[in-house]
């Protein structure tokens, strides 16, 4: 198995963020269909402030290129990932249109 963690920032607005904290609470099934699909086997999202923090458990062969691939071809994540960026911003240093970026991993004990 592998692990990812992930970090993005959500607009710094408290309505926005508790919408989107709702729509977490009732994620469409298509978007967890495609999720387990592409091979991650278990996903969590941590928030402080308007920090997101993913953890992300996926099989040995996931990558993220074919998950992209996947996600373009899919009509209803299309959709879900329009609607999220009325509430996420990307976070400083992010590439232009980037949303998720990896983080380092630099301890483990």
């Amino acid at each position: 198995m592998k692990k990812y963690v992930l970090a993005l920032d959500l607009t710094d607005d408290a309505k926005l963020i508790a919408e989107y904290e709702d729509y977490h609470q009732n994620v469409w099934p298509e978007i967890k269909k495609s999720i387990t699909e592409s091979g991650i086997q278990n996903m969590e999202i941590y928030r402080f402030g308007n920090r997101l923090c993913m953890i992300m458990d996926t099989e040995e062969d996931f990558s993220f290129q074919k998950k992209g691939e996947m996600d373009a071809n899919n009509e209803k994540v299309q959709e879900w990932e329009t609607l999220m960026w009325k509430y996420q911003q990307a976070i400083p240093g992010a590439k232009e249109g980037e949303k998720w970026v990896i983080m380092d991993k630099i301890f483990q004990l």
